[in-house]
């Protein structure tokens, strides 16, 4: 395409961003969040995401209270720990040769 028949970027990004918002939408309407019972907790990993209580859209359920008391009363890591961790961690690419 030549220069002239090319439509500017911004064009195509505000159209991107309809079509998106336009899906985004249509989704929304057909899978509302679920704020209760087994259906809040999400299937993909059957535990409860701290992220979905603090955000509003479930209540915290009793193992995730126990799991943040076992957290509060746990004692904290020392400075040798915590960099034994980092080094045996791959980090983002699991390479543990390259820690992050």
């Amino acid at each position: 395409m030549t220069a002239s028949r090319t439509p500017p970027a911004n064009d195509f990004v505000r159209w991107v961003e309809e079509k998106s918002d336009a899906v985004m939408a249509d989704l929304a309407d057909k899978f509302p969040p679920a704020t209760s019972g087994p259906e809040a907790i999400h299937a993909e990993t059957f535990t409860q995401r701290i992220e979905e209580v603090l955000l509003g859209h479930e209540a915290p359920d009793d193992a995730l209270l126990e799991e943040l008391a076992a957290l509060e009363d746990a004692p904290p890591l020392s400075d040798e720990e915590l960099a034994r961790q980092a080094l045996e961690s791959g980090g983002g690419d699991a390479d543990p040769a390259t820690p992050e």
